[in-house]
């Protein structure tokens, strides 16, 4: 059954908060952990649910694993190559990187299309490019992927990425990391994301260098053994998230466990919109904020301005002075949370795609709105904090599928809020 939030809405917050560890380390992390020869263990895992989904893929290969308390071990020494559970696969797009360390581990992968947000084209072709240039062999049929490699196997290989892309980086590194040779990625992804996922795998001792510049060069290692919990970057868009709440409904509001230097583009848009934050080593306290300068922002691959953060800033750019413009370069049909805004009283528009005008809209009214996407999902429930009323968000489970413990942490900052079973 799916869930909804339901928010009474209308009042200031106040309190602290701490940041999870980070979705986008997490969901490739956990299938990096079957290269391992060695049982693993990862601290500041993020209660998700697409930590659950992982799970039952893992389970569907005899890998064993325990979550609690944060906490998650995994165990692959008996792993054995089984069909993917096709329910978890298209829970979660990230389920993609099974492809790559799969492949890593045995050579060949049977990978369904993945699921996840709908927020436009997101191909893999670029994926396959790295893993055919490794050696690989990749027939596409009924929605299953199929790679192969011949007797000699994966080879290392040098690959240019015709665009840069997150997801390919980490799977050419999946499959790389053990493939005999030296493989160089060229205009590879930067996010912090990457070198948390190359620093995790050079503590079991591969050998990846260049993790978080735009060339990546791994020299490939036969055995990977865990020495040490690996911990789990903070999460900088559950950060920006809290941050632009705490702008938009906060009476002060301190956000713990943040490694700024990863937020640097998103602060940088609150202090313009004339927020005074007061940043610190690891954390950030966001002070009530009464008047906003409209803004205009542009995302862009990291270190520019995460489009994953362009949903929830948009909640707090209805409380500025002016018109707002925000451009997608990444995802521009990542507008989902346009119309359900309107809903409940914003003033905002999407007439050429990719662009959204934000006008000022002070006066939301709480109503019942439709989250399509994680974080479509956070934008309307920063809105529905700021609405007078009760807000209804339907498809709350997108919400919790990027955002640990959401209803403790926002029950923490005195908000009234629960998730509930939808009958609907």
């Amino acid at each position: 059954m799916t869930k909804k939030m339901i928010i009474n809405g209308g009042h200031r917050l106040v309190g602290d908060v701490t940041i999870g560890g980070a979705k986008n380390s997490t969901v490739a992390l956990i299938p990096a952990a079957i290269l391992a020869d060695t049982p693993v263990q990862f601290d500041s895992v993020p209660d998700i649910a697409d930590v659950y989904n992982l799970q039952i893929i893992l389970d569907s290969m005899n890998v064993d694993s325990k979550f609690e308390h944060s906490v998650l071990d995994i165990n692959p020494t008996e792993i054995q190559e089984a069909a993917l559970p096709s329910t978890a696969i298209k829970s979660l797009r990230a389920s993609y990187y099974f492809m790559g360390a799969l492949l890593g581990r045995f050579g060949r992968a049977t990978v369904t299309f993945p699921g996840g947000d709908n927020i436009g084209p997101r191909p893999i072709d670029q994926h396959i490019k790295g893993f055919k240039a490794l050696g690989a062999e990749v027939e596409e049929k009924d929605d299953t992927i199929f790679i192969t490699t011949g007797p000699e196997g994966l080879h290392g290989a040098r690959i240019f990425l015709d665009l840069v892309s997150v997801g390919a980086t980490i799977n050419i590194i999946l499959a790389a990391v053990k493939a005999p040779g030296q493989t160089i990625i060229e205009n590879a992804a930067r996010e912090p994301e990457i070198i948390d996922i190359a620093t995790f795998l050079n503590n079991m001792g591969a050998k990846i260098r260049g993790a978080g510049t735009d060339v990546i060069r791994i020299e490939g290692v036969p055995y990977l053994a865990s020495r040490a919990t690996h911990t789990i970057i903070p999460d900088r868009i559950e950060a920006g998230t809290y941050l632009s709440l705490a702008a938009a409904v906060g009476d002060g509001i301190t956000v713990h466990n943040i490694i700024p230097e990863h937020l640097e583009s998103f602060t940088s848009k609150m202090i313009e919109m004339g927020v005074d934050l007061k940043i610190d080593e690891d954390q950030i306290y966001v002070p009530k904020t009464d008047t906003f300068t409209p803004i205009s922002v542009k995302t862009s691959p990291y270190p520019g301005f995460a489009t994953d953060l362009q949903q929830p800033l948009t909640a707090a750019l209805l409380l500025a002075g002016g018109e707002s413009k925000i451009i997608d370069t990444i995802y521009p049909k990542r507008v989902k949370h346009i119309v359900e805004l309107r809903r409940l009283g914003a003033d905002i528009a999407s007439e050429v795609e990719g662009v959204i005008t934000v006008n000022e809209s002070r006066n939301l009214v709480g109503g019942s709105v439709k989250a399509a996407e994680i974080r479509a999902g956070a934008a309307l429930m920063i809105a529905g904090l700021l609405a007078d009323g009760q807000t209804v968000i339907h498809g709350a489970d997108h919400i919790l599928r990027g955002y640990d413990r959401v209803v403790w942490k926002l029950t923490q900052l005195t908000a009234d809020v629960e998730i509930i079973d939808d009958e609907d």
